[in-house]
């Protein structure tokens, strides 16, 4: 039978299917069917995706944010070279940027959060790179910074994330950025940690506003140890940053303070607690109370998911387990502060 049809529906928009039965999901190019059958997306959870890791795997993994336990697999990137991408999300769509080892590539790939299928070419980058940051709106997603041989660079790209298309210029970084940029949003700005290359020298933040193209603006420093590698998450308040390296140490020494701030207002971290572990090349995945911070080096490869309350301060609980040993991955969820 027939059918009413949206005119020019959004993504995210669902309707039942009077001929299967099934609710189904538009995720901006078709409409899909909702797996019946996964409480999860029954409940409105926040899923946490992802997205490769050290070795170069295309394994994506997921886990409900709002409950411990372990994360299961979800399914497969285009690419095996995967190693330190960038990651952003909307509600319905997360999206890999960039990454890959030994050379970088300029793949940006995505995945319906509602449907566990493999992920989809979205378009390319305006350059290969890896060790970018990743962070977005419910509209807009930016990839900051990152690797290109031989030189690290400050070019931010986006792209509009319920279209497909290749990335265009946004603006520039206040400096050159890479390492795996942390990287915290509300939905007006999105906040990133510079690496500091030089002993002693405080690993700096820079912010932009992510509704107007330009160039990004100083927002202030994270104090204590100088990290690069750390995670990034929060809500559309408060900004965590977690875990990391020094880089006057020996390669993958983590550290295991977390800082925050207040997104709204420029200035330096404070103290927020410690992790579990000390812990380098991680990401983390975030709903609107909680940050899961994922594997990392501790300074062997390891599968542990820890987390915060984001509202609070303290040392981080342990949430559950990755399915395999994993580190320089990139994470992103459907509850993030951003959207």
């Amino acid at each position: 039978m027939e059918y009413p049809s949206l005119d020019k529906p959004k993504a995210g928009a669902i309707r039942f299917n009077t001929d299967s039965s099934q609710m189904e999901i538009y995720d901006g190019n078709q409409w899909t069917g909702i797996l019946a059958t996964s409480a999860e997306l029954q409940t409105g959870a926040n899923r946490g995706i992802v997205f490769g890791e050290q070795s170069n795997t295309s394994d994506i993994d997921f886990y409900n944010i709002d409950t411990t336990g372990n994360a299961a697999d979800f399914a497969d990137m285009t690419r095996s070279s995967t190693v330190s991408a960038a990651a952003f999300a909307s509600r319905v769509r997360g999206i890999a940027s960039g990454g890959g080892s030994p050379s970088p590539t300029n793949i940006i790939e995505f995945i319906t959060f509602a449907i566990q299928n493999n992920a989809t070419d979205f378009g390319d980058l305006t350059r290969a790179q890896r060790n970018a940051g990743g962070g977005s709106s419910e509209t807009r997603g930016l990839t900051i910074g990152g690797y290109v041989a031989p030189n690290t660079v400050n070019t931010i790209d986006y792209v509009t994330i319920a279209s497909t298309g290749n990335a265009v210029d946004f603006g520039d970084a206040v400096r050159t950025v890479e390492a795996e940029v942390p990287t915290v949003n509300s939905p007006t700005r999105i906040v990133y940690g510079q690496y500091g290359t030089d002993p002693g020298t405080p690993m700096t933040i820079e912010y932009v506003t992510t509704s107007t193209l330009g160039n990004a603006s100083d927002f202030g420093s994270i104090t204590g140890d100088t990290r690069s590698g750390g995670g990034g998450g929060g809500n559309a308040v408060r900004g965590i940053f977690g875990g990391g390296q020094a880089p006057n140490q020996p390669s993958y020494t983590p550290q295991d303070e977390i800082h925050f701030i207040t997104i709204s207002t420029l200035g330096n971290t404070k103290d927020f607690g410690n992790l579990n572990d000390a812990v380098s090349g991680l990401s983390a995945c975030s709903s609107p109370t909680r940050v899961v911070f994922n594997g990392g080096y501790t300074p062997s490869q390891t599968n542990q998911l820890q987390h915060i309350q984001i509202m609070s301060t303290g040392n981080a609980f342990d949430f559950g387990d990755l399915t395999s040993n994993k580190a320089r991955q990139a994470g992103c969820s459907n509850g993030h502060g951003g959207l």
